[in-house]
């Protein structure tokens, strides 16, 4: 546990200072204004702003970033400067930071940066994350799924360092009626049309515990906090198929990143009473599965997908493929099927013929970059799923009809009554 904190801490280390506004210096470049709500306490280095401790009151503030021309950067990646002033041909760089005295200012935000659609998208970042970090991952995120919708993020204390694990989940709590208080306002002004969460690691702790105390105070979730994403929730399983079943039946559509090989919800696991972090759950699990589609859940599981994050755990952000996904279908509300990653039923109808054999069929599954729980198409898979248990009689083969995944045991009846 000791070597996996080491290098969970030494992947994270952005220099400081970054946030001193400089000059644009690149016309290529793109500017991404973002408005930012903490819950932080002020730092006086100019170039923090904010720390890791906890705030007496939500502060809200807007940054401007420059994020570098396409033919310059890797999607996926934030340029980090190596030095200090940053390029903006080549680097992530500050343009302006100004903090809101008042409500009226941050009216006025929004109304110079509202989207046509009127959506917007918040952001909720994870656990060991600096305040610099969060603005400059979000910028990153809103610039590469090219989302028109109005990026908002909310930044909770956390301290940036892998040894801090229980300070930043207590901060995560310090933060939910803040957030609520943050969507709840969002809700009431009416150019707002509807409302995406975005929220990573250990803020999906944050983001549905928000959730569920809206859903307990006022008798339901707001209509228009419409979906809800969940990328490497550091979330007990048990706990989530709990506050799923306390938010009611009018909660928001949510869909799930998960990935078996996720590094940092190992660590995670081993310190919370070795219960399965929800996202790093295996979708083959029956139990897993029925749950999930029996709440209407969609989960892609990245866990084949190769990128840059030696750690597994910011795959949502990090692979090209799946930010795309999430500009163009997921921030906008819009359902996302198997037939929208290349895994839908065309291509499973022509696969499990009466000639196929199990073990063509297994190798679609485990060569397939993102598989796909779609309760929309839970019908055409079932379908599928008839055929091919057609072609298995015709082979004279006895199919496992007991519902569980071979060379596998099966778990405790967790997410089976959501």
């Amino acid at each position: 546990m000791l070597t996996l904190g080491l290098g969970l801490s030494a992947c994270a280390s952005p220099p400081e200072g970054v946030l001193v506004p400089v000059a644009q210096t690149e016309p290529d470049a793109t500017e991404t204004s973002i408005l930012v709500a903490t819950t932080r306490a002020p730092s006086d280095n100019p170039g923090l702003l904010y720390s890791g401790e906890r705030g007496a009151q939500i502060d809200f503030n807007e940054l401007v970033v420059s994020i570098p021309p396409d033919r310059n950067r890797k999607i996926g990646e934030v340029q980090w400067p190596k030095r200090m002033p940053p390029d903006p041909s080549r680097d992530f760089a500050t343009l302006s930071a100004r903090q809101f005295a008042s409500v009226d200012q941050v009216e006025a935000w929004y109304d110079q940066n509202r989207s046509k659609s009127g959506r917007v998208l918040l952001f909720v970042h994870g656990f060991n994350t600096r305040y610099e970090s969060a603005v400059y991952r979000f910028a990153q995120i809103a610039h590469d799924s090219n989302t028109d919708a109005t990026p908002v993020m909310f930044t909770w204390p956390s301290r940036g360092s892998v040894f801090d694990y229980g300070y930043d989940k207590e901060s995560t709590n310090y933060s939910r009626s803040a957030l609520e208080t943050l969507l709840t306002g969002a809700v009431a002004v009416p150019e707002i049309k509807e409302i995406t969460i975005l929220a990573h690691s250990m803020g999906t702790w944050l983001t549905v515990e928000s959730l569920r105390q809206m859903a307990i105070r006022n008798g339901k979730i707001a209509s228009k906090i419409t979906d809800v994403i969940l990328a490497s929730p550091d979330l007990d399983v048990d706990v989530f198929r709990q506050q799923i079943v306390d938010m009611g039946p009018d909660r928001p559509k949510f869909t799930i990143f998960v990935s078996k090989d996720d590094r940092a919800l190992t660590l995670s696991r081993r310190i919370s009473g070795n219960v399965d972090r929800l996202g790093q759950i295996d979708i083959s699990n029956p139990i897993y599965r029925e749950g999930l589609e029996n709440a209407g859940i969609t989960v892609l599981d990245l866990s084949a997908l190769q990128v840059g994050d030696r750690l597994n755990h910011s795959k949502f952000a990090e692979s090209p493929e799946v930010v795309k996904l999430l500009g163009q279908r997921l921030i906008d509300g819009q359902t996302v099927t198997d037939q929208d990653i290349g895994l839908g039923t065309e291509l499973g109808a022509s696969a499990l013929t009466l000639t196929d054999t199990v073990g063509s069929a297994a190798g679609m599954a485990i060569t397939a970059p993102i598989a796909i729980i779609d309760p929309n198409s839970r019908d055409a898979f079932n379908a599928q799923s008839r055929r091919f248990g057609q072609g298995i009689a015709a082979t004279g083969l006895k199919p496992n009809l007991s519902g569980d995944v071979p060379g596998s045991t099966r778990c405790s009846a967790r997410l089976s009554s959501c």
